[in-house]
């Protein structure tokens, strides 16, 4: 069987697990997205095993296994028509096949050259940004402690950014500059979960707000890995994050 043959497999085997977990009984969701995030780990090292070598069978594999999670969790939260399921369905389906082409794009890369290489870094940080506002959606969902709130986002976003600022070079290891880069990241993320926490702020923007801070955070890091991190950029990215910042306080419903 080809490569992108067993891809396309293991994308339709986890759509349909995710049909699956939503069948099960609510009090045993939970066991099952621990059961179907094993399975999505397994299922995709059956797909790419031929080129995954070294720190590769961690970096590769968080979002594949991140990506169906975050969507099983997502979707406890949306109506339970059948035209949404099917959408919701379909969507993933593409998404994961999607996701899979370019972590084995990833795999290849840190090997030889590779053309898609910058398709696949935009399409890999495009899905980065939807699994973080799935699952900080889902944890702000739940209306937990301000301080639970911030500890779930800080360690949900550590293993993102990891991945995302691995991939700007694709190195046989981990450099400092990757770990502390994310670090960094999911700390900066951790506090400011936990402030827009105390904020009167609807469930949806608090995520987006976080996620454009993942964006901002992911971006610069990118930049400065890649040796690109010019002035300029640095202004774009930081008046992305105010103009955002100023925008939720104005939404923010203060009393």
């Amino acid at each position: 069987m080809s490569k992108r043959r067993k891809l396309g497999l293991v994308a339709i085997l986890l759509t349909l697990g995710i049909w699956g977990v939503q069948s099960v009984e609510v009090e045993s969701r939970y066991q099952a997205i621990g059961l179907l995030a094993g399975a999505a780990y397994a299922l995709s090292v059956w797909a790419m095993l031929e080129d995954l070598q070294g720190i590769e069978w961690l970096t590769t594999l968080i979002l594949p296994v991140f990506y169906p999670v975050s969507v099983s969790l997502f979707y406890f939260l949306l109506p339970g028509r059948l035209l949404t399921q099917l959408l919701i369905l379909s969507l993933f389906g593409l998404g994961m096949y999607a996701l899979l082409l370019t972590e084995n794009i990833f795999n290849v890369a840190s090997i030889r050259t590779i053309q898609l290489l910058r398709a696949a870094h935009a399409v890999g940080f495009l899905l980065t940004l939807v699994v973080a506002f799935f699952l900080w959606d889902t944890i702000f969902s739940f209306r937990l402690a301000p301080w639970l709130n911030s500890l779930l986002v800080g360690i949900s976003a550590w293993p993102l950014a990891l991945q995302t600022l691995w991939s700007v070079n694709l190195e046989e290891k981990l450099t400092r500059p990757v770990i502390w880069g994310s670090l960094v990241v999911s700390w900066g993320l951790m506090s400011l979960a936990l402030m827009i926490s105390f904020w009167p702020v609807t469930i949806i923007v608090a995520s987006l707000f976080l996620v454009t801070a993942l964006y901002v955070g992911l971006g610069i890091g990118q930049q400065y890995l890649a040796g690109r991190l010019f002035k300029k950029t640095l202004n774009e990215y930081l008046w992305v994050g105010a103009i955002v910042l100023v925008t939720v306080f104005f939404l923010s419903r203060w009393g």
